[in-house]
Formats: structure tokens, sequence, C-alpha cells
């Protein structure tokens, strides 16, 4: 399956809303959002909006309602699950504050016939579909990378994202699989980051004072430009930094290597990848048998498509994908195909 990194448009997202099938018209789709602090979950945010929008002025649905809690605790997003059960939602598109806290109210919304599809942050409840990157597998690529660059390793410092979340828990597990494979490199400092540039700044200057010299940042997103900048206030050499393919760090990125040849990588699940949470649901919700768990690629930045992927990012926002309906279901005939 071949994807482009798009633009939000209503052309794009109105071709793809158009295909869907119609027997859905009269159903009604909520998101259900725990954090929205950060440029990722603000793209993400945007892409669901739009896609939903466009599908609800297409006739395709009856209704795209996104909802974000106003802190990142589950009991808080149980509680937002409980009254979109209330409110008679078909479907919740669900990116979950923990993979298990939540169970017990997914299983009520499937006990109310509710069809949930949680991504990105997902849940461990059986009744639930999940649709997510191996992002074991993307920390693990961060100290791979590395080692290609530096092979004979140093000390690395580590941003982790929120703590608590089943994907910081991955990435962070991905990255140490890493290290025990390339022994020669050597965590010796972690802070939480929250996948925000700013967080993570202050985080790293509060740090880098105990820290001998890092050759290296493994990171989550959203969090290389703040570390780059804690470095530079404090007087200290530019490690190689893995990037999480936001704008402000693409740009940053693009400036170094003009500069003196600075060269990393960028990689992070897209933003879109809520869309393709809507067509699936949609799916569903149409008939369609989709296999309860789904994975897609993440979105990987290299030196040779950084000027690409900077063009086509907005200001302040995340290098994204936005999945068509024959993508979505291009993804279902995948994992049916593995099964």
């Amino acid at each position: 399956m071949t994807m482009s990194r798009l633009l939000l448009s209503a052309a794009a997202i109105a071709v793809t809303a158009g295909a869907a099938q119609a027997d859905t018209a009269d159903k009604r789709i909520a998101l259900s959002n725990n954090y929205a602090g950060n440029s990722w979950r603000q793209a993400m945010l945007q892409t669901f909006e739009e896609v939903g929008s466009q599908a609800v002025t297409d006739g395709v649905i009856a209704a795209a309602d996104p909802y974000t809690t106003s802190e990142n605790q589950a009991t808080e997003q149980a509680a937002q699950i409980q009254n979109m059960i209330l409110q008679g939602y078909d479907a919740i598109v669900l990116n979950a504050a923990s993979p298990t806290a939540l169970n017990g109210a997914v299983k009520e919304a499937c006990d109310a016939g509710v069809t949930v599809v949680s991504f990105d942050g997902i849940v461990t409840e059986p009744c639930a579909w999940r649709i997510a990157v191996d992002f074991k597998e993307m920390g693990r690529q961060e100290v791979e990378y590395l080692a290609s660059r530096l092979p004979d390793g140093g000390k690395l410092l580590e941003i982790r994202g929120l703590a608590g979340v089943f994907v910081d828990d991955e990435i962070s597990a991905g990255i140490h699989t890493g290290i025990e494979e390339n022994p020669q490199f050597e965590i010796v400092g972690s802070v939480n980051g929250d996948w925000a540039q700013d967080v993570a700044q202050k985080a790293v200057a509060g740090i880098l004072p105990s820290l001998p010299e890092v050759v290296g940042v493994v990171t989550q997103g959203g969090d290389g430009y703040g570390a780059a900048q804690a470095f530079k206030a404090a007087g200290r050499d530019t490690p190689l930094i893995v990037l999480g393919n936001r704008q402000d760090e693409m740009a940053w990125w693009k400036q170094q290597h003009d500069e003196n040849g600075y060269e990393t990588m960028s990689l992070s699940i897209a933003p879109g990848v809520a869309s393709l949470a809507l067509w699936v649901a949609q799916q569903i919700l149409d008939g369609e048998e989709v296999p309860k768990d789904l994975t897609v690629p993440f979105l990987k930045v290299t030196q040779d498509t950084l000027d690409e992927a900077l063009a086509s990012t907005p200001e302040g926002s995340v290098a994204n994908t936005v999945y068509s309906l024959d993508d979505a279901k291009a993804v279902i005939a995948e994992a049916k195909g593995a099964m």
C-alpha cells in the first residue's frame, strides 16, 4: 500500500469521503481523546475534524464529533466514554490514556452495542479494535540508526513521553532493546518531555548539569527541538538527536544541515491515523468484517526526504499522512491476509 504525505485540503478529503458506502448515513461517530497539549495531538484532532466534517457533508455518516478531556486522567476519559454511550453514538474512536484502565468503560460501550476502535494509545479490552504502529520497533530503530552513525557508541540521553501511557512504555522498551543489541551505548539520563518541545527543553536543561558528555539523544517525538535548545543554552555541543517529525524540529534540522552538515533522522506515527480509525469504524458499522488488530507503518523522514517533508508540513504542525477509505480497505485486507 502506497500512501503519500498530504496537506489537509477539502478537495483531497472529498475524494476519500465520496467513495464511502451510504449505508452508514445515519450513524454517529465520536472521538475520545485524552490529551491535546502538543502539535501531534493538534494535528490529529484537525485531521479527524476535517475528514469527519467532509464525511458528514457528503452524507456518509451523520456525525463525527471530537472530544478531549481537560486532564490526562483515565478516570476522566472513562466518564467521557460513558457519556458518549448515553448520547447514543454508534461508534467511538479512542486515543486512550491507558491500555488497561479504560477497559471497563470500553466493555460498557461494547455491551451497549457501540463499536470501539482504539488507535495510537490502544486498549487491551478484547471487544475493541486496535490500530497501532510497532512502537517497540520504532524505538529500537532509533538506537540502530545511532549505531550506524556512531559505531564506537557513547552516552545517551533518553527523553520519554507522557508517564504511564502505552505509547511511552512501548517506545522506551524498544529503545532499551536497541541498547541491549548495541551495548556500546549507555543511557545515562532519562526525563519526561510529555511529547512537547517546551516541556522537553525545561526537563533537559534541568538534567544536563549532572550528565557527562552525551553523543546522542533518543526521543519519542515533539521533544527534539526543545532538547537542541537546551544543549545550546548550556553551551554544550549538539549531540545526534533523533527527531519526531514536528515542523519546528525539521526546520531546525534543515538549518543545521545547511550551516554545518548536521544529519539525523526523524520518525513518528502519523497523526492522520485518526482518519484511518474513522474509516475503520465506518466500515465496521457498514457490516465489514474487520480483524481486531490492525498495524500501520510509522512515518520516517531521512536526510534525502527532509526537504519534501518540510515543504508539505504546515508551520507548527507535524508531517502527516491522511488516510482515505481505500487506504483503510487496504489495511483491513492486509490484516485479513495475515490471519
